[in-house]
């Protein structure tokens, strides 16, 4: 995939991110679940592989922020899922791996980094039971969500040279 390509498709996912976190999104439990951010980093993970997957997040969770949309805790969750869900990607060429690493590294990882990184940038004594849950239900949702979309592209061979 050629430079140009790769930034379009990126900025493609960091809009959809974007946007789409404020379109589909529930309660869990002391937070809001928004299960698109992980939808996302499945499919640019499979997609585009885990270095570009960690920039999407990133770049979600800076928008997010900037448009007073999100938390800092975009950041340790998002970064962390993409980085897991591209990396067993890669080394298993599993579309299902993408998804249990998104779960895994946002929903268990992620909401672990989330107890420092809240700690020192927001002041917040909470402990990682108190962010586990909400990161969980919302990792797991977002990935199958991703990986029912991946799996349904890959098939119907709409992405068939870039995947």
């Amino acid at each position: 995939m050629n430079r140009t390509r790769l930034l379009t498709t990126m900025a493609v996912f960091v809009a959809i991110g974007t946007l789409g976190a404020q379109l589909l999104w529930f309660p869990a439990g002391v937070a809001k679940a928004y299960p698109v951010q992980h939808a996302v980093n499945v499919m640019a993970a499979v997609t585009l592989g885990p270095g570009p997957a960690v920039g999407i997040a990133f770049m979600i969770g800076l928008l997010r922020n900037m448009l007073g949309l999100g938390t800092l805790l975009a950041f340790p969750g998002g970064m962390v899922g993409a980085f897991l869900a591209g990396y067993l990607y890669k080394k298993t060429n599993k579309k299902a791996l993408a998804a249990v690493g998104e779960a895994i590294g946002t929903g268990i990882i992620g909401s672990l980094f989330a107890v420092p990184f809240a700690r020192i940038l927001m002041g917040s004594s909470a402990g990682a039971f108190f962010f586990f849950p909400s990161f969980l239900v919302s990792s797991i949702s977002g990935a199958l969500i991703g990986w029912f979309v991946v799996s349904k592209v890959k098939r119907a061979n709409l992405l068939a040279n870039h995947i």
